[in-house]
């Protein structure tokens, strides 16, 4: 069983940036790969950017590519979201979640542990 906690999140200026972080609770965290995904009010969960478990290989959805990067510490069990020039349409809350497979996958469903979320509010 993995737990994952996120934090970094905040109320912020739209082009602002905020950094979030995923710690993961198991030691073989290493062989997953994790994602971010955000959600906001009355909408369905939206695919943000996956990470492979080895740190190689990142996919972004188009609505971030260029704005926001997704990396990895596999020493401190970490993943993080580094998010730059934030609109408030980025307004949602931020999931990250991990998948028991080298290579992340777009589908939500495709992910076995997922965190309890942290809340990014872009103001325009």
């Amino acid at each position: 069983q993995m737990t994952l906690v996120e934090s970094g999140g905040g109320l912020v200026q739209a082009g602002a940036s905020l950094r979030l972080s995923c710690s993961a609770s198991l030691r073989t965290y290493s062989n997953y790969a994790m994602g971010w995904f955000r959600q906001a009010p009355g909408k369905e969960r939206q695919f943000v950017a996956w990470i492979d478990s080895r740190g190689s290989k990142t996919v972004y959805a188009d609505s971030v590519k260029g704005r926001f990067t997704i990396s990895r510490d596999n020493d401190r069990d970490a993943v993080l979201l580094q998010m730059d020039s934030l609109k408030p349409e980025d307004t949602a809350a931020y999931y990250c979640a991990a998948r028991s497979h080298f290579r992340g996958s777009e589908n939500s469903n495709d992910y076995r542990y997922w965190g309890q979320g942290t809340q990014v509010t872009v103001s325009s």
